[in-house]
């Protein structure tokens, strides 16, 4: 193999808890994992690159390079996401929407409304304080009142925030193209920053997020280099530096693409994120009452193996009482029990809430069957990232275990994998780390999932 095939690539993910640095070798159109290194992220110290440092050391010590020497890609959760605002027209069409554009763009949504603003809405704004507000409503051509009092309350109110010296907050638009003149010129006079996306719902029924996505991404990039230590960065990469959540997610889409259908699952000590990429089996196709995004991410902030663990244990007096063995990283038998039963709990509770479901219309025709949300009998992989369920023994039976299809349970059926459907494990929490590196080398990230893909599954036999 000759040195110009070859090339050493690096990623550094800044997470809320720990500080990863994954060095690849990419050789042949595959990158090979060459050397990892970790450290706690050192957001208390006020200085996250105290963190990055140590990641980057043990990586090297580790056999590693330099990441001056090599090409580097950043993701990072280390700021807290972007805390958003979201205002649409209707729930079930443009709020909605907007909102699943973020989630899968790594924000943190803390409000949604829909229809008019209201005064109450407004304090609330100003209470949250949020990184970006976006604002949506309306079909291309269609409503327009309604969303131009909208931008003109929060034009009023952003730059009433800006004029007593907080940072400027800037609007993301993603509703009704014809406004796009007046939305910019509104917020114009205001003083207030805004970003122009592709509508969210261009017509009834038609779904678009992805543009809305890529714009958040490039909001948070900006966002996140004013945390302390992240301005570093730019020594090592001049590339964008993406939200962990959006590069885990944007990794899922590429496995779809290149292996099958997909949901990852990431259990933390606070939350359980669930990805999925899948258009949903032909059966239930006729059956959805509204448009799922292809890729769709969903962030469960209360179901988490140990920050939220009395959370996940509420109702099972068993689990209940053993948690006085809560450790946040567990070394004791009954310590790893209990993170097992926690993270099986949390997994069920989070993949049927991700999942859409069966349920009964009545109609003046009569009654009928209807899909509500997101359709995951399709999924042809089902694989595990992160801590609890890589690291804790038992995270390919816990996943196993939510492959039911079709699944009742308190009288609602929610729209599970099929126990067809294949488990991988990531322990070596490439997921992230690829999906950083996708935007610059798709091809070679594809190539790399159908590789590990295949070699996951030939160590299984």
């Amino acid at each position: 193999m000759t040195e110009q095939s070859r090339r050493t690539v690096l990623t550094v993910e800044v997470g809320s808890t720990i500080t990863k640095a994954n060095a690849f070798d990419l050789s042949e159109g595959v990158f090979h994992p060459l050397a990892q290194g970790f450290a706690p992220t050192s957001v208390e110290e006020g200085d996250v690159g105290l963190g990055i440092d140590a990641a980057l050391r043990a990586c090297r010590d580790a056999g590693g390079p330099d990441p001056t020497d090599v090409d580097t890609h950043v993701n990072s959760s280390a700021a807290g996401g972007l805390r958003m605002t979201v205002h649409g027209l209707t729930v079930s069409m443009t709020a909605r929407a907007a909102r699943e554009a973020s989630l899968g763009a790594g924000a943190i949504v803390t409000m949604v409304t829909a229809g008019p603003l209201a005064s109450y809405d407004l304090d609330e704004i100003r209470e949250i304080r949020p990184n970006v507000v976006l604002l949506a409503g309306g079909v291309d051509g269609g409503e327009r009142g309604v969303v131009l009092r909208n931008a003109e309350l929060l034009a009023g109110l952003l730059a009433e925030q800006h004029a007593a010296g907080e940072r400027a907050t800037p609007v993301v638009y993603a509703g009704n193209s014809a406004l796009r003149r007046p939305i910019t010129s509104l917020f114009a006079e205001a003083g207030v920053e805004v970003l122009l996306a592709d509508n969210v719902f261009p017509e009834v029924d038609v779904l678009d997020i992805a543009p809305l996505r890529g714009l958040i991404h490039e909001v948070f990039n900006a966002h996140i280099t004013h945390a302390p230590g992240m301005a570093r960065l730019r020594e090592f990469t001049d590339a964008e530096i993406l939200p962990t959540p959006g590069a885990v997610l944007r990794g899922a889409e590429l496995f779809a693409e290149a292996v099958g259908d997909v949901v990852v699952l990431d259990v933390g000590g606070a939350t359980t994120d669930v990805h999925s990429v899948t258009e949903g089996s032909v059966e239930f196709a006729a059956k959805t009452l509204e448009p799922e995004p292809t890729a769709k991410r969903t962030v469960e902030g209360d179901l988490g193996v140990y920050v939220n663990a009395a959370n996940v244990a509420a109702g099972d007096a068993e689990i209940e009482a053993a948690l006085a063995d809560l450790r946040a990283m567990p070394q004791a038998e009954a310590e790893i029990a209990l993170t097992r039963r926690l993270a099986q709990r949390a997994v069920d509770q989070g993949i049927r809430r991700h999942a859409g479901t069966l349920t009964d219309l009545y109609t003046p025709t009569g009654k009928k069957q209807v899909v509500r949300g997101k359709d995951l009998t399709a999924v042809e992989y089902v694989v595990a990232t992160g801590g609890a369920l890589t690291q804790v023994p038992g995270g390919e039976e816990i996943l196993a275990g939510v492959c039911l299809g079709p699944s009742a349970r308190g009288g609602v059926t929610s729209l599970l994998p099929s126990p067809e459907a294949r488990v991988l494990v990531d322990r070596g929490y490439l997921f992230s780390a690829l999906g950083t590196l996708a935007h610059t080398y798709p091809t070679e990230v594809a190539a790399t999932f159908v590789e590990w893909a295949r070699t996951q599954q030939e160590d299984r036999r």
